[in-house]
């Protein structure tokens, strides 16, 4: 039997609770797609919608080869529904896209053919974003400023989704959490060559912003995570050494300094009793922080030596081209 070709390109979209925007968003990637006559497929993740969503999807599937639905077994967000796209995606480039018309697959070609150029992963810019107010412009310009300057990756605008990756860029990048939003970040620790690309604007018609303080927060700590990544993934005892070293310094120079208190016949623990155990309590968190900077380095190796496991889990993959399971 003849083996089947797998696309070039494959359109990643991460669906939760989007019945509107799914039947025109569909229609217009494949317009978008065959005007230009690519090879493409189209991978839906379905994360465990709760409205029509997926009774759509399948009906899209049955009707189109190209089209491949994964569903989970239950929200995991948008991040781990990328990873599940990327996972069953078979194209050499793969494209990742907004279930809603935040953005329009009109700009596709723009991605595509910026990273036909030979780079290995290309961002979307949302450059003209005319339904924001300048009280949600303001703190947009300061996370993606404060984007730039921790990971040292000079792109304007991290949190769109719409991106265009080579297969190999992403093979091995796990994501979770809020993670996706920094998938240039984490791509650079592999090497890659990153691009931008300008995009129209498309106000959202269908849905609600996921904005909100809360999310903020979110972002916040998994900004932290991804500088903590870039810097000290493969070397955690520098960064826990650094600490353990500023804790011994203190904890020492403050023994040193009672001990000569003490030959000069003072009493450490009636007249110094609470630095003498700040000393004590420095001490102790500098062998702390150095005993988990030892573990981090054994777990570095672990990681990196282990069997990595999935972070999802589906329930099924509808497609009318191939069989289920991981592809």
């Amino acid at each position: 039997m003849k083996k089947e070709k797998n696309p070039y390109y494959s359109i990643v979209v991460p669906i939760h609770n989007e019945e509107e925007s799914i039947i025109p968003l569909f229609a217009k990637i494949v317009e978008t797609m065959e005007a230009r006559d690519w090879d493409f497929e189209i991978v839906f993740v379905d994360d465990a919608s709760t409205d029509d969503s997926p009774v759509l999807l399948e009906q899209i599937a049955s009707l189109d080869l190209r089209v491949l639905v994964v569903q989970l077994r239950r929200h995991f967000g948008q991040s781990v529904a990328l990873a599940a796209g990327f996972d069953y995606a078979r194209g050499e480039v793969i494209v990742s896209l907004d279930g809603t018309f935040l953005h329009t697959p009109a700009d596709l070609p723009l991605l595509i053919e910026k990273i036909n150029q030979g780079y290995d992963l290309v961002s979307g810019w949302r450059q003209q974003r005319a339904e924001r107010s300048f009280f949600r412009r303001l703190p947009s310009a300061i996370f993606h400023w404060t984007m730039r300057v921790l990971s040292g990756v000079p792109l304007h605008d991290f949190g769109t989704t719409f991106k265009a990756y080579r297969r190999e860029t992403i093979r091995n990048v796990n994501l979770y959490g809020e993670l996706h939003r920094f998938l240039p970040a984490l791509a650079s620790l592999q090497g890659a060559r990153l691009a931008e690309v300008p995009l129209r604007d498309a106000t959202r018609t269908t849905g609600s912003s996921p904005d909100g303080l809360g999310r903020a927060f979110r972002v916040l700590f998994e900004l932290l995570t991804v500088r903590f990544l870039l810097r000290y993934l493969t070397r955690p005892l520098r960064f826990f050494g650094m600490l353990s070293l500023a804790c011994f310094a203190v904890g020492f120079g403050t023994l040193t300094y009672l001990l000569y208190e003490k030959w000069g016949g003072h009493s450490l623990f009636l007249e110094y009793g609470p630095l003498l155990v700040m000393a004590v309590v420095a001490v102790l968190s500098g062998i702390q922080l150095l005993s988990t900077g030892l573990i981090g380095e054994i777990l570095t190796r672990v990681h990196f030596e282990g069997q990595q496991r999935r972070i999802y889990s589906v329930s099924r993959v509808i497609s009318r081209s191939r069989k289920a399971g991981i592809v």
